[in-house]
């Protein structure tokens, strides 16, 4: 259902803090133009926990609106409250999101058989597909290989893919193995993404594909064609800007970099995320130069 250079989407801000939507659609836009496989709208990237309930859906049925059908949309839908996770799938439905995506509960820190019961509990009645979302450096809850092959065996209609950022790349074997060539692999690192498609992803829910779009999607197109040397060439070309990024606590490196990239993108972030320091921004700065996007 997901392939590609897929970029989990910023959300732009003015100065008083509201949310831009000027600026969005045209980001929106760019993103299309530049060959975006598909849109993330409210991830983590897009400071999801920093917005109301209203704003969060205003922002998936923006992006949804300026998509236009084009390319899908998957908005972020998580929550550790299994009943907020189940409205919050409606809402995405409503907004007009063609999948959502789905951290397992975090803070709670449910067991496996907690967090199998949890997605259990979204499928009963789900509006959408779901891309199941593994971060355990964020949510400290790890979906295991066996819990992710036991919900998708269980409810193949409605989970269809992950995006695996564990960084353990023998996942994509394991789910491979049980799973199928069906079942969609994201990777959710981009530094790891050659390795991932290598060994069978489709490809990623990307950080740096907000900065850099098309150079993204041509990896990604290069991967998908089996032509190893030029995605190798392109990763390389990216490497910096995939570490630069993550140089200060995100998103702040990455809206710097839009600022860089597009003159007229809003730098500001909701508290408590931060403008990135000035090391990062020379870091930033520096991959910008060596991927020729300066």
């Amino acid at each position: 259902m997901f392939s590609g250079s897929i970029p989990a989407l910023v959300t732009p801000f003015d100065a008083a803090g509201e949310f831009d939507e000027a600026a969005f659609r045209h980001f929106v836009e760019w993103q299309i133009a530049e060959g975006s496989a598909a849109l993330v709208a409210c991830g983590t990237t897009g400071e999801a926990a920093t917005l109301t309930y209203d704003e969060h859906f205003r922002v998936v049925r923006i992006c949804v609106d300026q998509a236009r059908g084009r390319v899908p949309v998957i908005a972020g839908a998580g929550s550790n409250d299994t009943r907020v996770a189940t409205a919050n799938l409606r809402a995405a439905r409503d907004a007009g999101a063609d999948a959502a995506l789905m951290v397992p509960p975090y803070y709670n820190r449910p067991s496996q058989e907690g967090i199998f019961r949890h997605f259990e509990a979204l499928a009963a009645d789900a509006p959408l597909p779901i891309v199941l979302y593994n971060v355990p450096a964020r949510t400290v809850t790890d979906i295991q290989p066996a819990t992710v092959i036991r919900i998708v065996q269980a409810f193949p209609q409605v989970f269809v893919g992950i995006k695996d950022a564990s960084g353990a790349l023998a996942r994509v074997s394991q789910h491979r193995g049980a799973l199928g060539e069906g079942f969609v692999q994201l990777s959710g690192n981009d530094d790891l993404a050659l390795a991932y498609n290598a060994m069978g992803g489709t490809g990623c829910i990307s950080v740096s594909a907000n900065v850099a779009p098309r150079l993204c999607a041509d990896f990604q197109a290069a991967c998908a064609a089996g032509d190893m040397a030029t995605a190798l060439t392109l990763h390389d070309r990216l490497f910096p800007l995939h570490d630069a990024l993550f140089t200060d606590a995100s998103p702040g490196p990455v809206k710097y970099a839009m600022t860089r990239i597009r003159a007229d993108f809003p730098p500001h972030l909701r508290l408590p995320m931060t403008p990135a320091n000035e090391a990062s921004r020379a870091a930033v700065d520096a991959a910008l130069v060596h991927a020729g996007l300066l």
